[in-house]
Formats: structure tokens, sequence, C-alpha cells
């Protein structure tokens, strides 16, 4: 059950877009330009404020978002106050849009933004600090989906012996 809890705390960990009509949409194709990156960053930094869902048991978690450091980064923070709250941090690494997972498990992996197409972006691994062994899981692959100005998906995978698993896909509210 522990082990189920963590996962799945890790799992929604890498929280991060909502859809802002007005921002339009973008399409990286190629190698994608400094401009393109820092607008997936303004797309983040839409989800200002706190965002519920609701799993199939009926159990609300939050998560809160707020845009920090003169606006060159978005702390994401999951379910905060209980045992298992972790923080996703976004911000520019050069000309590339990166989030790095602080997960319970104790590992940090960071995704670089690889692919952004319409209304979604897709993280892959960078890196991975704290490792403990190859076969450790961790939160590799992020899909953001922005379905309007209040509401949004994550689809995760996660990685474990290099053997990538599909996630859970989650949809977010905004609280209002």
């Amino acid at each position: 059950m522990k082990t189920t809890v963590l996962s799945l705390a890790c799992l929604l960990a890498l929280v991060g877009c909502n859809a802002d009509p007005s921002k339009g949409t973008l399409k990286l194709s190629g190698k994608p330009t400094a401009a393109q990156q820092a607008a997936l960053l303004d797309r983040v930094k839409g989800l200002e404020g706190t965002w519920e869902m609701t799993d199939d048991k009926g159990q609300k978690s939050t998560l809160v978002f707020k845009t920090m450091a003169a606006g060159s980064a978005v702390r994401e923070i999951m379910f905060p106050g209980s045992p298992h709250e972790m923080t996703n941090l976004y911000h520019m690494d050069g000309s590339s849009l990166v989030v790095t997972h602080y997960c319970a498990a104790g590992n940090e992996p960071t995704m670089r933004a690889t692919a952004a197409e319409g209304d979604s972006i897709h993280f892959t691994t960078d890196h991975v600090s704290n490792l403990g062994s190859k076969d450790e899981t961790y939160m590799g692959e992020l899909t953001l989906v922005f379905k309007g100005p209040n509401q949004f998906e994550q689809h995760w995978k996660s990685i474990t012996g290099g053997q990538v698993s599909e996630g859970p896909a989650f949809v977010l509210a905004r609280k209002q």
C-alpha cells in the first residue's frame, strides 16, 4: 500500500500546464528557438493558483502553482501539508524549458521540453539526481495537455531499469 501511495504521489508530481487560449498554440519542430521555449514557460506561469483533482475513490488532491524569482520560475507544490508533499520547479535552462521533480521517493528527475504541438507540451528525461540504482523507478516523461483556462491534463510515464511504463492520466480543474 505504501508503495502504491508513493508511486501515485510521484506520478502526480510533475504537473504542469493550463491552457490559456489567449496565448495560442505552439509547435516545436527541429531545434526549438529560445523564444518558443520561453513561450512554453509563459504557459506554465498561467497555472498560478490552486488546482484540484478527484481520484476514482472520490478523494480530492490539491496542487498549488506560484510564479517566483522575478518571473523566472514556477513552483508547483503537490499535496501541500501532507506526508507526501512534493515540489516541481519549472524554469529555463539556457534556451530550454525544464522541470525538476523533487520526489517523495528521494530522487530528482529533470525533464526537458522536447516537443510541443497544439495544446500539448512533452517533457523527456534529461538526467536524474540521487537515483539509488539503475533499477530504481523515477518519473521520466510528462505530457501536459491544455483543455482550457480552468482545466488541464497530465499524462505520466515512469522508467524502471530503462523500461518505460505508461502511468495514469489526471484531469485537474482550477479551484474557484
